[in-house]
C-alpha cells in the first residue's frame, strides 16, 4: 500500500538542480504531493518533498537520487508526527475564571441553581450548556481508513482528526469515543449509555456489516440526529460530484444507469441515497452475497463487475481493490469515480484515455466537505435526527458553492460549510 512519506533532499543551488530530482521521481511513475524549500545552506537548498511510494520503490528512488552529482537523500522529515504532538484538540473555558465570584457562579454554589432548572425543564441545557455544540465521535476501530481493524486506540489520531475538523470548520465540539467492543448489540448499548452527554452522534469508521445494525438502532433509539459518516457523509459528496458532472456533460442523474462496485459502507450509502434521490437504476457488484441482498432490499439491481462496467452511464468504485478495473473495461462517454485511497480502481488518466468523458479518484473527493456542515445545520435546528431532505441539502450545496470549471469546491472554504449549515437547517425545519 503506498503511503506518504517526507523526504528531505539536499541539492546543488545551480539551474537544473532541482530538474534532474524530479526527472527522476518522475520516471519512477510518483506524483509529488507537495514540495517546499526548507533552508538555504551556501549553496546548498533543502527541499521537503512529498511522495506516495511503496516500500519496494522507496529504495530504489534514493539510491537514484544519491547517484545525481548534484543531490542527496539526507532522510525522511517528521512533519506529520510534529503535527500530531500532543494531540490535535484541547478543551477550553469558554469564561474568564479569574475571581472567587467567578469561580462559585460557574461552579459550586452557584452551578446547583442551573442543575435545578435543567431538572424542571430539560430543555434549558440547550440554552445553558454545550450539549447543543457538541459531537460524539464513536469508533471501535474496526475500518479505520484503508488500514482495516487496528482496534480503536491507534485510531484515535483519526478520531481527534476529525474534531479538529470540527472546531476549526464548523464551531463544533468533537469528542473522540473508542469503544472495545465488536459485538454489534452491545456496542449499540454502549454508545445509547453515553449519548445523553452529546447533541449528536457521528459514527466512524466501523466495519460492515455490523455498522448498519448499529445505526439503524440507534437511529430508532435516541432522540438526537446520529450519522455514519463513512455511508452517508460520503454518499453526500458523490451525490453533489455527481451533480457538478452531469451538468457538465448534460447527463440526467435520475434517468441514467449507477453502477456501485463494492457494497460497504461507502457503496451501500451512496446506492441508498441514489435511490431516494430518483436514479431509476442502481446496479451494484460485490463478493459478499449478503452485501448484494442487502442493495437488492433497497430497490437497487445485482451484476458482477463486468456487467456494471457494460451496463453503467456512470461507475462508482469503492472497493479498496488497486486497478481492478482494467483500461479495456472502459465504455466511451461514462463518468469514472475510482474512490479507493490511496490507490484507484483505475487510475483517472487511464480512464479518460479510454473514453470516459470524465474520471475521479479519492483524492479528489473529500467527505469534510459534508460532515462540518450537517451536523452543525441539525444541531442548530435542534433535529432528533437525519432525513435524506436533509442530506439532498447538503449535497445542493456543496455542489452550488463549486467555483466555475470544478466540480467540488475547496474543503478549507469556510463560505462552503456556511452554505451546507444554513441549508440543512432549512431542510430540518429550523427558522431564524
Amino acid at each position: 500500500m503506498k503511503v506518504p512519506e517526507i523526504f528531505l533532499i539536499e541539492s546543488l543551488h545551480k539551474p537544473g538542480s532541482l530538474a534532474k530530482i524530479l526527472t527522476v521521481i518522475g520516471e519512477g511513475g510518483l506524483v509529488i504531493d507537495n514540495l517546499s524549500a526548507v533552508r538555504r545552506d551556501g549553496e546548498k537548498t533543502v527541499w521537503e518533498i512529498t511522495l506516495e511510494i511503496d516500500d519496494d520503490v522507496e529504495l530504489s528512488l534514493i539510491e537514484k537520487i544519491d547517484r545525481l552529482p548534484n543531490a542527496r537523500v539526507l532522510g525522511k522529515s517528521d512533519r506529520v508526527f510534529d503535527r500530531h504532538s500532543g494531540g490535535k484538540i484541547q478543551t477550553v473555558s469558554r469564561l474568564p475564571i479569574a475571581t472567587l465570584q467567578e469561580l462559585h457562579d460557574i461552579y459550586t454554589p452557584g452551578v446547583a441553581r442551573v442543575c435545578l432548572a435543567i431538572q424542571k425543564d430539560p430543555g434549558l441545557a440547550w440554552r445553558y450548556t454545550n450539549i447543543g455544540r457538541t459531537v460524539a465521535i464513536v469508533t471501535n476501530g474496526t475500518a479505520i481508513l484503508g488500514l482495516g481493524d487496528i482496534g480503536p486506540f491507534a485510531g484515535l489520531p483519526v478520531m481527534e482528526g476529525k474534531a479538529a475538523l470540527l472546531a476549526r470548520l464548523a464551531n463544533l465540539s468533537g469528542i473522540p469515543i473508542l469503544i472495545e467492543e465488536k459485538e454489534p448489540k452491545r456496542l449499540i448499548e454502549s454508545i445509547a449509555a453515553i449519548a445523553p452527554s452529546f447533541g449528536a452522534i457521528q459514527l466512524e469508521d466501523i466495519a460492515a456489516p455490523a455498522c448498519f445494525e448499529v445505526e439503524e438502532a440507534l437511529r430508532a433509539r435516541l432522540d438526537r440526529p446520529v450519522l455514519h459518516d463513512d455511508q452517508h457523509g460520503t454518499a453526500v459528496v458523490i451525490l453533489a460530484t455527481l451533480t457538478s458532472a452531469a451538468r457538465r456533460v448534460g447527463l440526467d442523474i435520475r434517468e441514467s444507469v449507477i453502477g456501485q462496485i463494492g457494497l460497504g459502507a461507502a457503496g451501500i450509502g451512496i446506492a441508498r441515497l441514489l435511490l431516494a434521490f430518483g436514479v431509476r437504476t442502481v446496479l451494484g457488484a460485490d463478493i459478499s452475497t449478503q452485501a448484494m441482498e442487502r442493495l437488492e432490499s433497497m430497490g437497487g439491481k445485482r451484476a458482477d463487475l463486468n456487467g456494471v462496467m457494460k451496463k453503467s452511464d456512470v461507475v462508482i468504485a469503492t472497493t479498496g481493490r488497486k486497478g481492478l478495473i482494467v483500461p479495456e473495461m472502459v465504455r466511451k462517454g461514462q463518468l469514472i469515480f475510482a474512490l479507493s485511497n490511496p490507490d484507484p480502481e483505475i487510475e483517472p488518466e487511464t480512464a479518460i484515455r479510454q473514453g470516459a468523458v470524465f474520471a475521479a479518484d479519492g483524492k479528489s473527493i473529500n467527505n469534510v466537505l459534508g460532515f462540518p456542515g450537517l451536523f452543525r445545520g441539525a444541531l442548530e435546528a435542534r433535529a432528533k435526527t437525519f432525513t435524506d431532505d436533509m442530506l439532498f441539502a447538503a449535497s445542493r450545496a456543496i455542489s452550488e458553492t463549486a467555483p466555475e470549471g470544478e466540480l467540488l469546491p475547496s474543503p478549507l472554504d469556510p463560505n462552503v460549510h456556511e452554505a451546507v449549515t444554513k441549508a440543512v437547517f432549512r431542510a430540518a425545519g429550523g427558522k431564524i
